[in-house]
């Protein structure tokens, strides 16, 4: 979903601007979510041309491998052979080819072929892109490394290093390698962020500081979401905050990828009690929703927790529509694994943003929502299993974020400066008007 859902709404934005799109998705998807968001999307926008890649099985080794969503990166990858003749088919033809980031080195022999410009979209911050740049030079030396310098962004301590770059011969690090020298060779890389948020790094990137012959960096964020993402029917959770104070009420969601361990949610369950704040918390027992959840509530997170949650929040297991949630006045603050797509969200509806990284690029982009001033986060508490963050802890972070007058004057800041950016004027705007002046020649 942290892929699907920036590639929907940068689609969305190309059909207002009255571009023609084609949408080539993978089949089968891996969660019920994606298939069920894809579904909704063609349901809004019957004009897409949707073609589907219908991927290889996997390997015997490969299949054994634990996570199902880096399995489905792989088996993208090996099937990419057979885009081609699926490409052939498409009508009119492309002026243009935007593909995942993720799939640099399958596709750009691909999308040389077509004879058009071609893109990756990059699903996260552009200071996690000046990392990926940069990382062919520091690769080799990255087991010694303590920080990782990057030429005019920042220093990134190996303590925010995403810990599968770290692991030898993980599926991750191996498309780090295999793709980070290849971005030269790009037309440019389209990135759901806006000047007023990343600044230092978007300058840093177009002024050849991080790679001397990179190619452009297009910032055509923020990205909304679109109304095809809306729910049928108002949710429970939505009916639970409409009586709820103005401001009152912190948000909670790790994202649809995490899944913690049952000692780390009963402690996020005492400390959601011990904030003294209502909340709203969407618990994930599994990473892929297509599982079956084997325990209800009070096995998660016992009998006597699940009383005293009722008594002040809403704990939810299903997928629930983020954006209605951060758009309602009564959410105040956000616990937020600081996935991009939950950032640029935060950022669009003005949440200030309790960050709490889990893992992948989620301290780098916890530290930009730190420096853009509308969001705090604990560099202690570690990566995801390392070690259990305790409730009285958890409760008092909290307590501090909702009390913190200068995070919500900041977080209305940078809400005004991405409702600015995708204004007749704004950065978002100019740019995107530009690619398809360029792509118009084509």
């Amino acid at each position: 979903m942290g892929h699907l859902t920036p590639f929907l709404r940068l689609a969305t934005m190309l059909l207002h601007h009255n571009c023609h799109v084609t949408l080539i998705t993978t089949h089968p998807t891996v969660s019920k979510s994606e298939s069920d968001l894809i579904s909704k999307f063609h349901s809004s926008f019957p004009q897409v041309n949707q073609l589907h890649f219908h991927l290889l099985p996997p390997s015997h080794a490969s299949a054994t491998k634990a996570d199902p969503f880096f399995l489905r990166f792989e088996a993208i990858r090996t099937s990419s052979h057979l885009l081609p003749s699926l490409l052939s088919s498409v009508s009119p033809p492309l002026s243009s080819f935007v593909y995942d980031m993720t799939l640099i080195s399958p596709l750009l022999p691909v999308a040389d072929s077509l004879g058009v410009p071609h893109y990756i979209l990059f699903t996260s911050s552009a200071t996690m892109l000046s990392f990926f740049s940069y990382f062919p030079t520091v690769s080799a030396s990255l087991p010694t490394l303590s920080d990782v310098e990057i030429p005019g962004v920042s220093s990134i301590p190996r303590s925010s290093i995403p810990p599968l770059l770290l692991v030898p011969n993980s599926l991750f690090g191996n498309i780090f390698n295999e793709d980070s020298p290849k971005l030269t060779k790009l037309h440019g890389a389209l990135i759901n962020t806006f000047e007023e948020l990343e600044a230092q790094s978007l300058e840093a990137l177009n002024g050849g500081k991080v790679v001397k012959e990179l190619p452009p960096v297009y910032a055509v964020g923020p990205f909304v979401p679109g109304e095809f993402e809306k729910e049928d029917q108002r949710g429970a959770p939505l009916k639970w905050l409409d009586d709820k104070a103005k401001g009152s009420v912190v948000y909670v969601s790790f994202g649809s990828r995490t899944a913690m361990g049952r000692d780390q949610m009963r402690e996020i369950g005492e400390g959601l009690v011990r904030s003294g704040s209502m909340f709203l918390w969407v618990v994930k027992g599994k990473k892929v929703d297509r599982e079956e959840e084997e325990e209800g509530l009070e096995g998660v997170l016992g009998l006597e927790l699940v009383e005293k949650i009722k008594e002040r929040g809403l704990v939810v297991k299903e997928w629930v529509d983020q954006r209605e949630i951060l758009d309602h006045e009564a959410v105040g603050g956000f616990v937020s694994h600081c996935g991009w797509n939950s950032v640029v969200e935060a950022a669009w509806y003005g949440v200030p943003i309790m960050g709490w990284p889990l893992g992948g690029d989620q301290k780098i982009n916890a530290e930009v929502v730190s420096k853009r001033g509308w969001g705090v986060w604990n560099k202690d508490w570690g990566w995801e299993g390392e070690s259990v963050v305790k409730g009285e802890e958890i409760g008092e972070a909290i307590r501090e974020m909702m009390n913190d007058e200068i995070l919500r004057i900041k977080a209305a800041e940078v809400k005004e400066a991405a409702r600015k950016a995708i204004s007749v004027d704004g950065g978002c705007e100019v740019t995107l008007q530009k690619l398809i002046e360029k792509w118009n020649k084509f």
